[in-house]
């Protein structure tokens, strides 16, 4: 049965890849991108519905969600996948460090905002985490912002670290009504997600090598699009956090519901 998709990050790589597929098996896709070029020339050759949004700005986010929530009263699957390794420590307009913004705070705010829509269809929340939430996160309730230590592969894992606990507390909060929220990594990449980064992580992802011994964006769409597609409860398990579709076990509930708390209040939701 055809579903309503909408996904952030859908210009580009694993986004783009999946687009491309679940438009081919007749669902109805919506892509959200950030630059406007882009988005509306790889959305007018799918023949998709489209969005630009720049998660920098949590402006564009709220008026994305106003679109689409008027648009779409119901939402099948909603991929949060937009992000992207960053270079030097910078503040967004609106006050948060931009890694934390873009890749979590960003998204715990679209996922919100469109929550009626989501309950409505009984939907999916696909969170794309990374494996580097296991090697490079050390989040710090109080050091959401990343003022301390800050690196760009530590601000990275932090924030995808936080995903993977925001879908622990969005299956606590909403599945008993319908939701069922996941989390997955989606293996290494040949994209272009961490080009623009500074040091050696953006050196690495500008030179050949990624295309050498790292999978293509359309062979690593494979997990989402598993996700995406199968059926929450029998092909797998919601508030899971999956790597080579098996579930990568993390314990942090507590840290979970506090996590929740603060984002809500730094985006001005009522608790």
């Amino acid at each position: 049965m055809p579903k309503t998709i909408v996904i952030t990050g859908a210009s580009d790589g694993i986004g783009l890849a999946a687009a491309r597929q679940l438009t081919r098996d007749g669902h109805q896709v919506i892509m959200v991108g950030r630059s406007p070029h882009k988005t509306r020339t790889v959305a007018s050759v799918l023949d998709t519905e489209y969005y630009t949004a720049d998660f920098a700005h949590l402006g564009d986010v709220r008026a994305l969600a106003a679109k689409l929530t008027t648009r779409h009263p119901r939402i099948d699957v909603l991929i949060n996948n937009a992000g992207a390794i960053l270079g030097e420590q910078t503040i967004t307009v609106d006050g948060f460090e931009e890694s934390f913004q873009v890749n979590y705070l960003a998204h715990f705010l679209l996922t919100n905002l469109v929550i009626d829509s989501l309950l409505c269809a009984g939907a999916s929340v696909i969170q794309t985490a990374s494996n580097a939430a296991r090697i490079s996160a050390r989040v710090e309730l109080d050091d959401l912002n990343n003022a301390r230590r800050y690196s760009p592969m530590r601000a990275y894992g932090n924030a995808k670290m936080e995903l993977i606990l925001f879908t622990q507390e969005l299956h606590r909060r909403y599945h008993s009504r319908g939701l069922s929220p996941v989390s997955y990594h989606p293996g290494s990449m040949s994209s272009g997600f961490a080009k623009n980064s500074r040091g050696p992580v953006g050196t690495l992802f500008r030179s050949p090598v990624p295309r050498l011994f790292f999978q293509s964006p359309d062979k690593g769409a494979g997990h989402l699009l598993w996700l995406a597609t199968s059926e929450p409860g029998r092909s797998w398990a919601s508030g899971a956090h999956y790597e080579k579709r098996r579930i990568r076990a993390v314990k942090t509930e507590l840290i979970a519901f506090e996590l929740w708390e603060r984002s809500a209040k730094f985006v001005n939701l009522a608790l």
